[in-house]
């Protein structure tokens, strides 16, 4: 690192201290005092892990380790995009003596795949945009002066794998009522299969629908704050995924596997399930013993005003009669009051409506009542809301066509992002599990080793070598760590 050093101590420091000199001439002109720092640290980092990198590859170069195996090939330039910036460095190709397989093993220790040229850190900050934003922003984001193309986003994307959660705590949480709420959103494919292999119905759609299913776990809901009028809820968790990419019964035992690893299910006292009675919900019922339906509100509340929508000025009057009639009559009931209000009605049109509604609420029946009458620990449903925040903002909010394999790793990625995932550890994960260096040990250096290249060293960097203290350099160090990384099998 001793250029870096002396980059920093020759160059750096002097344009640090003009800086500061304009600054106190015009100090209004605080933003180019702050931006000219930027700059200037920014080229001093790219030059610090251009010499480490260069550094380690002449390491390798020199290692009778790797000399037992691997001989040279050629000497490239090379660049690794990096959050930071791009970096180029001098790289050497290496043929395995044995296999005749030629590859950079600087890349191998530093955990590149083949032709890999973005590091995981920029990769990481390429995520953390898309999930929010698009492929393109994705892209720009990348690093602070470097962009890719969206396909290469796209192609990352498509890539990822995500960890089950299998976290299991010291000590299960104990609550009386824990709530999970279901829905789904609509996403729009380019294609099936192959492009092109969308069909047309009679009303010229095309079947371009994808359903992306969103469910939450939850303990209930609270203030945001104690005089806030809004609320949130507790300590949610989030899944997300397709009806396409993956089979329903392991998605609902991938939630029962989270909820019994993370509670005491002996100390519920009831599992509230709040949804609009999907049939890829109401199957998911089946995999979890216990579970209490409950129709959500806003669903409810939609089919109500489909039986009433041409009441007029009548139209309250006959919504509180239905409810009354759901809350705490029978079935029986509920069938008069809607062949009242649909003698009301002589069109084709709304009298379809009303059959779909009152079919709707009927086959709902149980789950409608409980949702009215807000018993034993049953809360209100943020369903609609969660879908248009966790789902519909990114996914189908604006004019925008998904492959199934897309949709369904953006899916499962805004889940992901939602309950705190790291992107950084989420990009590590899908990494393959490289051999371990021939020679995992520590080579010992000797002290008289160590006292010739501390002599060495001081040549090198002459009046720099005072401004690092070391108990043992850190040249040596950096030769001592770096050896057990050297593959030489």
């Amino acid at each position: 690192m001793y250029n870096s050093i002396k980059y920093f101590e020759e160059k750096c420091i002097k344009k640090f201290e003009k800086l500061e000199d304009e600054f106190y001439k015009e100090p209004e002109k605080l933003a180019e005092y702050v931006l000219g720092l930027t700059e200037e640290l920014h080229n001093l980092g790219l030059r610090m892990i251009q010499e480490s990198l260069e550094e380690m590859n002449q390491m390798l170069r020199k290692s009778p380790k790797r000399l037992q195996h691997w001989v040279v090939e050629s000497h490239d330039t090379k660049q690794l995009i990096t959050s930071l910036g791009t970096v180029t460095f001098a790289k050497t190709l290496f043929t395995n003596k044995e296999t005749g397989e030629s590859e950079y093993l600087l890349d191998r220790i530093i955990g590149l795949e083949k032709h890999e040229r973005i590091t995981e850190d920029a990769q990481a900050r390429m995520l953390k945009e898309a999930v929010q934003t698009s492929y393109r922003r994705g892209g720009e984001e990348i690093s602070l002066t470097t962009e890719v193309k969206k396909q290469t986003v796209k192609n990352k994307i498509h890539a990822l794998e995500f960890p089950k959660n299998n976290e299991k705590p010291v000590k299960k949480k104990v609550v009386e009522y824990l709530y999970i709420e279901a829905d789904e959103d609509h996403a729009s494919l380019q294609f099936r299969e192959k492009k092109g292999d969308l069909i047309e119905n009679e009303n010229h759609r095309k079947n371009n629908c994808l359903i992306t299913k969103l469910v939450y776990v939850h303990e209930g809901i609270e203030k945001e704050a104690p005089k806030s009028k809004r609320q949130k809820l507790i300590n949610p968790h989030y899944f997300c995924g397709t009806s396409y990419e993956e089979n329903n019964t392991e998605f609902w035992d991938e939630i029962y596997e989270y909820i019994s690893n993370h509670y005491d299910l002996d100390k519920v006292k009831k599992i509230y399930l709040s949804s609009d009675g999907g049939a890829w919900i109401k199957s998911g019922m089946k995999r979890i013993a216990g579970i209490t339906y409950v129709l959500d509100e806003f669903h409810l509340e939609k089919y109500l005003t489909k039986l009433t929508s041409h009441m007029k000025d009548s139209k309250e009057d006959a919504l509180d009669e239905l409810r009354t009639a759901i809350r705490s009559k029978t079935k029986q009931d509920f069938e008069e009051i809607v062949d009242r209000i649909e003698s009301c009605l002589e069109d084709e049109a709304g009298l379809k409506r009303i059959a779909i509604a009152k079919e709707y609420i009927l086959s709902n029946w149980m789950a409608a009542k409980l949702r009215l009458r807000h018993q034993n620990g049953v809360k209100g449903s943020s369903t609609e809301g969660h879908v248009s925040h966790v789902l519909s903002s990114r996914m189908s909010s604006r004019p925008m066509g998904w492959s199934i394999k897309g949709a369904t790793k953006m899916a499962k990625l805004r889940a992901y992002e939602l309950n705190g995932g790291d992107m950084l550890e989420l990009i590590r994960y899908r990494k393959r599990n490289l051999p371990k260096a021939a020679g995992a040990e520590y080579e010992i250096l000797s002290s008289t080793e160590i006292i010739k290249s501390e002599k060495n060293r001081h040549g090198e960097l002459g009046k720099y070598v005072e401004n690092i203290n070391h108990s043992i350099s850190l040249q040596n160090r950096k030769i001592v760590y770096f050896n057990s990384h050297i593959w030489g099998l």
